[in-house]
């Protein structure tokens, strides 16, 4: 009997996932599939960067706790096309099969095994894509006489050093700047430094302007 592992997501609380896991219960039933995990996210998106459920399903895949997963939809599972390409990539490579119940697609059959190969196809169409843009957009830049590589951040460094040693948390001032935490301590500290070289420098030309009068 295979192990398999149900994965359901819904955008809302007021969603009720169960009604996905009820057709899957169902379908493993039929299928004559042991049950051994249920994974579920409830009020995520579609968008959401974070899913808890998705992850903890991806751990147990690595895992090999189950060799089948049945989902809804293919919009139950991956945030965005590239994703979703990437999470059933990993899945084949596992060696896991993927069912999905609104499609009906099962990649262990011969259609399944289409269905990767064009996948495959398109996601890699979508990469060369990508990449074309990007050589396109470097020749024209180079054209046009236009700077190369990533631009300096604009921002008014000083407000943001004064901001943040004031007290506002690192979090806040990152958002209030458009910039990364990383930066703003970055900057933070590159301000420290630079007015402790300064405070040096001072104390330094207080003592040579000293000793001058002394030996005048």
């Amino acid at each position: 009997m295979k192990k398999c592992a149900l994965y359901a997501r819904v955008s809302t609380p007021e969603q009720h996932v169960e009604t996905q896991l009820c057709d899957l219960r169902a379908m493993a039933a039929q299928r004559g599939y042991e049950i051994v995990a249920v994974f579920t996210d409830v009020g995520v998106s579609g968008t959401k960067a974070r899913r808890p459920g998705l992850d903890a399903m991806l751990k147990a895949a690595r895992r090999r706790a189950f060799s089948v997963l049945l989902i809804a939809a293919f919009d139950r599972l991956g945030r965005s096309t590239k994703h979703f390409l990437t999470v059933v990539d990993e899945l084949d490579d596992l060696g896991i099969e993927f069912i999905s119940h609104r499609e009906n697609i099962d990649t262990h059959g011969a259609m399944g095994r289409m269905f990767l190969t064009v996948l495959g196809a398109l996601s890699e169409l979508e990469r060369s894509t990508i990449v074309e843009r990007i050589r396109a957009g470097l020749r024209r830049r180079r054209l046009e006489g236009l700077p190369m590589g990533r631009q300096p951040l604009d921002l008014h460094h000083e407000a943001l050093v004064a901001d943040r040693l004031a007290g506002m948390s690192l979090t806040n001032v990152a958002k209030k700047y458009g910039c990364s935490r990383a930066s703003v301590v970055r900057f933070v500290r590159e301000a420290q430094s630079q007015r402790v070289a300064e405070v040096s420098g001072f104390a330094v030309g207080q003592k040579e302007g000293a000793a001058v009068e002394c030996s005048a």
